[in-house]
């Protein structure tokens, strides 16, 4: 599930493109599986979201907690237990294991003797809410593949577009103290891309409101920058370039599904907060 590099906002320059070749090919190679397992649904959607989730339980805690045990193990039961309690219906033992378990995480930090920072802090909610976002948002039987693909096409519409902008265009820095090749041009090419990708899968879909969906898929394509540029600062201040290197020309997991994870994120709270809980995919679709 590609996401947004961090060269997004470089001026065009021979280097800068140097990786487009490979990271294109691997997104060739990913982007297939992610769109045959929001097809299968069911316990495929879910063990591979989970799995997914799992990667970026051992990226988020090497790179805030050094690799501790302890809180590896908290994050990814925590993880897994919610998004499989959210696949069967029972969001209310997934809130209840995020809390207990965001809990203890902090607790441990502090029986460690170990300062506490915003990473430290928010590590349990940030890797367990998205798991359960995408695994509730594609459990709806009506709209939930479609609510899928529209989050996943938004995202990599904005992620794409982004890229180019800022690559061809440049300009004023967006973020320089958090991700210092970032502009504005790069955010402007996002909105554009998170509209187009929207109208693609909500037109083909034969969904009404296009407008609308078209003006959410530009706000969602702010949240996607944004988390982004959360992941960038988490980064800066632990002294890392990248979350892992799990993926070649890319970084890891987390590098390249920051902003989706707040994308879904947003678009689950979107959807629930419309029509409920059980029917998060009609509310972010239908208008």
């Amino acid at each position: 599930m590609p996401n947004s590099p961090d060269t997004s906002g470089q001026t065009a320059k021979p280097s800068a493109w140097k990786n487009l070749g490979q990271r294109t090919a691997i997104a060739a190679l990913l982007i297939p599986v992610v769109v045959l397992e929001t097809w299968a649904g069911g316990v495929w959607f879910e063990v591979f979201i989970i799995a997914v989730g799992a990667l970026m339980v051992s990226e988020w805690v090497a790179m805030v907690h050094g690799g501790e045990r302890a809180q590896f193990w908290l994050h990814m039961v925590a993880m897994a237990v919610a998004g499989v309690s959210a696949n069967h219906g029972y969001l209310w033992i997934a809130a209840i294991v995020i809390l207990a378990a965001w809990a203890a995480s902090i607790a441990l930090c502090k029986a460690a003797d170990r300062p506490l920072s915003t990473w430290s802090v928010v590590g349990v909610p940030y890797v367990c809410v998205p798991v359960v976002a995408l695994i509730m948002l594609r459990a709806e039987a009506h709209y939930g593949m479609i609510a899928i693909l529209w989050v996943f096409v938004v995202v990599w519409l904005a992620d794409t577009l982004a890229y180019f902008a800022g690559k061809t265009i440049g300009g004023p820095k967006l973020a320089p103290s958090v991700s210092p090749n970032k502009t504005w041009a790069g955010l402007g090419g996002a909105v554009a891309g998170g509209m187009v990708g929207s109208l693609l899968v909500a037109g083909g879909a034969g969904l009404d409101g296009l407008l609308i969906l078209a003006a959410i898929g530009g706000l969602l394509a702010v949240v996607e920058q944004l988390g982004d540029l959360f992941e960038s600062a988490a980064k800066r201040f632990y002294g890392l370039k990248d979350s892992g290197a799990i993926i070649p020309g890319h970084g890891g997991v987390l590098d390249r599904i920051d902003g989706l994870i707040a994308v879904a994120t947003a678009a689950w709270v979107l959807g629930s907060l419309r029509m409920g809980t059980q029917m998060p995919a009609s509310g972010l679709l239908l208008w």
